[in-house]
């Protein structure tokens, strides 16, 4: 069957469902083609056990931008976040710990280190002025490096102008952390803060999740930077849930979408991006379906679109070759776990707000940086980082009365082992490993188990296109944000094929559930199309 709109939008994830409310709002035509039978991509909600429903990748909120939630009007389509009653726990091997949350941080860290705790304020003001600028740049398109002559280069160069400009806002010490911030790695900046190490590993976590690296990778406190841009109910840098998951997210974008006419459609996997004279002219699908389009967006990684979609005669040779080389991996092992009872932590076993808190398991620095050694060298870490959320203490709708589940985010592990084994020959067995690692922590905890779901990197990338498992769509290092992601000269999301264009997590400001790309995005495409 043929049809034709304005605007296709390849992959239902949430920058797609962003961009196709924005392209619909001012007008056009839009069809979303989802491969899967739930529109969402990584931010999705589903039973993983029977009678137990978690966030199955995705698994909490801070980086949502506050624009897209008030201009899709999410919280009248169902959407509702709540604030973790403590920001993180910390568990210690001596028998302390370390709480982190409003007005509590300063005492927790004061009984490790009286000098770190007086710094924290200035750390955090410091590190929160340069917060503020990258923030602002988020809904911004960057200064692409084009070729040609001065018509395409002179915008892009009043661009570097208004960049400058916020950057010039910042006194010397914040241009100065900026320097840091983006070449540093999290250990050396941390370690130039503070002396004990439980704060270090607070905030050096910040700078591994997603990220296939030691907190001592020259690069890692950009990621740190990455992970303090959001807020939650107009509350900078707090984290927090969405009543009923993830899902909630997208099913309330979904509902926004088709309030303004998008045409969204599920198992509609697409295998061809048509081309005619070397332009992008509409889309084929495994069913034998043809959309056409003036216009195709790709809301998925974009290792995926040229290596599969595109036509690589009409793609140039060079931006061919550099995208093979964009960097995809993450290290991630995903759990989704039923519980029958809450964990009781060896440090404090009776039930409180640090259960409703991002739990860490990795007391140091150095712990995380062996565990990415090893992982390097023997395909996982014997030790590994996990973050534990039990999201069930904040929403009740997620597991049967009394019982719980729980999110772990856990690293380091392979995107691809180098032996000639496969993830279908490790993976119960590293979902045992992290199991026993919580226990270590919490005993009775393994015990306690009825159920998950452990997702691999394979896993990640077979069911949600995540290349190498990795939750930004690509490594966040300076060769690949901003106006270099995801080639120079791509920046502004038009990819080389006239027609075609990019608006998910490959595109600045990069990962996370954001809906940043997909608005950016839209604002592109709408300066080269009108309704009609």
């Amino acid at each position: 069957m043929a049809s034709n709109t304005d605007i296709v939008i390849i992959g239902g994830g949430h920058n797609g469902l962003v961009c196709a409310f924005y392209l619909a709002r001012a007008g056009l035509k839009v069809v979303v083609l989802e491969r899967r039978s739930v529109i969402g991509g990584a931010a999705v909600t589903e039973e993983f056990h029977p009678g137990f429903r978690n966030s199955t990748a995705s698994y909490t909120v801070s980086l949502l931008n506050p624009k897209v939630i008030a201009d899709m009007e999410l919280a009248r389509h169902g959407l509702r976040i709540v604030e973790r009653r403590m920001s993180n726990f910390l568990p210690l091997p001596d028998g302390r710990f370390l709480e982190a949350g409003q007005g509590i941080t300063a005492a927790s860290v004061a009984q490790f280190s009286h000098r770190d705790a007086e710094r924290l304020p200035d750390y955090e003001r410091r590190l929160e002025a340069v917060a503020d600028v990258m923030r602002a740049l988020v809904l911004e398109t960057p200064p692409n490096l084009p070729g040609g002559g001065w018509l395409e280069v002179l915008p892009e160069l009043l661009k570097s102008a208004s960049l400058a400009r916020r950057l010039g806002g910042l006194d010397l010490t914040g241009r100065r952390d900026v320097l840091d911030l983006f070449a540093k790695s999290a250990g050396d900046w941390l370690d130039g803060w503070f002396e004990s190490d439980p704060i270090k590993a607070l905030f050096g976590f910040d700078s591994v999740v997603g990220n296939y690296a030691s907190p001592y990778t020259p690069g890692s406190a950009y990621v740190l930077l990455h992970h303090v841009f959001g807020e939650v109910n107009g509350k900078r840098g707090a984290w927090g849930h969405a009543i009923g998951g993830m899902g909630a997210i997208t099913q309330a974008m979904g509902a926004a979408c088709r309030d303004v006419g998008v045409d969204i459609r599920m198992d509609a996997e697409v295998t061809e991006v048509l081309t005619e004279r070397g332009r992008a002219v509409g889309v084929a699908t495994a069913s034998g379906d043809v959309v056409r389009a003036r216009a195709i967006v790709a809301n998925i990684h974009p290792r995926l679109l040229f290596d599969r979609l595109v036509d690589p005669a009409v793609v140039p040779a060079d931006f061919l070759e550099r995208i093979s080389r964009y960097a995809s991996g993450s290290a991630t092992f995903r759990m989704n776990v039923a519980l029958s009872e809450l964990p009781r932590f060896t440090v404090k076993p009776e039930p409180g707000d640090h259960l409703t808190a991002g739990i860490i398991l990795a007391p140091s620095l150095a712990y995380m940086d062996r565990a990415h050694a090893e992982a390097r060298l023997n395909g996982w870490s014997s030790q590994p980082i996990i973050e534990m959320l039990i999201p069930s203490t904040l929403d009740d709708s997620l597991a049967p009365s009394g019982a719980h589940v729980a999110s772990l985010f856990c690293q380091h592990v392979t995107p691809q082992f180098t032996d000639g084994s496969d993830w279908e020959d490790h993976r119960q067995a590293i979902a045992d490993l992290m199991l026993d690692t919580v226990d270590r922590w919490a005993p009775g905890f393994k015990a306690s188990v009825i159920g998950h779901l452990a997702l691999s990197p394979v896993d990640l990338e077979r069911r949600f296109g995540l290349v190498g498992g990795d939750i930004f769509h690509g490594r966040l290092t300076l060769d690949q944000v901003f106006s270099a992601r995801p080639v120079v000269g791509h920046a502004d999301h038009r990819m080389p094929v006239p027609g075609l264009y990019l608006c998910g997590s490959g595109a600045h400001p990069g990962g996370g559930v954001t809906g940043a790309p997909g608005h950016n995005a839209a604002r592109v495409i709408l300066r080269q199309f009108k309704p009609g």
